[in-house]
């Protein structure tokens, strides 16, 4: 398949070139008297490579040279990349980009397979099972690849995949939920501050970091991470086979790859080629060809993340408290 898609895209440029090369020549060497020689080559030579560069692209659209889409998670997933009052790492994964591409993947109809590196720590809970939910509803094989770390979020990910590849050295698990708070009342305290309350429901606060948290409270928010702990049992239990009490003995440790294939949480351990050849197996091809899928971002949004840049190599590690309220949450 992959050979006749490259045959046919070659005769179209071939064919393209060659009609662009015959009207060059009769338009600017063969008729007109009046140019000279060398401006009629130099024209006509232009005109030729007009003509391949557009048989290229029509050759392209008619017989794409991929049949694998490839799409990446990388770094702290967010739903946005991040905006809030201190910039995140530019190195974030916006979970709605990977959901568009996943998706724009899945209505190529050149698209046969699914590979989904991952590259990450995890991030907030609702974003990551986005991303997992358009894995999921991919309409052909897709394999998890974990690179370096497929953590938390990251395995939430995987699960929505058909299988989960790691290296030796992955650091792959990381099964749980954590929520946090900052506790500024003191600091508070120390430099005359005071915190005055105005709100309706009795746990409409909980968690503002300029009092003390109240063991109600605190109990509150530890039901809410519990819930979403076992959410995340499930969904790794059904989406991964694996026993819901076995998952939770792992107690959200990490492993590394060998260890993580020999408990059942990686299926296979190989290199991106292994993959590779694993899919063209599937695909019964004597090899494929994949296609890195990437954001399609306006020019203003390409210019807005370089700034992100900027302002995160100013501002990286300063912590900020200008949040209603600070108790964040993420897998």
């Amino acid at each position: 398949m992959v050979e006749a898609r490259g045959i046919g895209r070659l005769v179209i440029v071939l064919v393209a070139t060659a009609a662009f090369a015959a009207v060059g020549y009769a338009l600017f060497v063969y008729y007109p008297e009046s140019v000279t020689d060398l401006l009629g080559v130099l024209v006509a030579l232009a005109v030729v490579g007009i003509g391949a560069r557009i048989g290229s692209n029509v050759a392209g659209s008619l017989f794409p040279g991929y049949d694998v889409a490839e799409v990446a998670v990388e770094g702290p997933i967010t739903r946005d990349g991040g905006g809030g009052p201190v910039p995140s790492s530019p190195r974030s994964t916006p979970a709605d980009d990977v959901v568009e591409q996943i998706d724009r993947a899945d209505a190529d109809g050149n698209v046969d397979a699914l590979l989904l590196k991952l590259n990450t720590p995890g991030g907030e809970v609702v974003p990551s099972d986005d991303i997992r939910l358009a894995a999921e509803r991919f309409d052909g094989p897709t394999i998890a690849y974990a690179t370096d770390t497929c953590a938390s979020g990251g395995y939430w990910i995987a699960s929505g995949c058909d299988e989960l590849w790691a290296r030796e050295g992955s650091i792959v698990g990381s099964i749980g939920v954590i929520g946090s708070r900052v506790n500024a009342s003191d600091l508070a305290e120390k430099v005359g501050l005071s915190y005055e309350r105005f709100a309706a429901g009795e746990y409409k606060d909980a968690g503002t970091p300029l009092k003390e948290l109240e063991e109600d409270e605190r109990e509150y928010l530890q039901g809410i991470i519990d819930d979403y702990y076992e959410t995340f049992v499930e969904r790794v239990s059904d989406g991964r086979d694996l026993d819901a009490e076995f998952v939770r003995d792992t107690e959200a440790r990490i492993y590394l790859g060998e260890q993580a294939h020999e408990l059942g949480l990686v299926d296979e351990l190989g290199t991106r080629r292994d993959i590779e050849d694993e899919l063209a197996d599937r695909l019964e091809r004597e090899k494929v060809a994949i296609e890195e899928f990437e954001p399609e971002r306006p020019l203003m949004a390409r210019v807005g993340a370089g700034a992100q840049k900027v302002a995160y190599a100013f501002g990286a590690g300063i912590a900020g408290l200008a949040a209603e309220r600070e108790f964040r949450l993420r897998t």
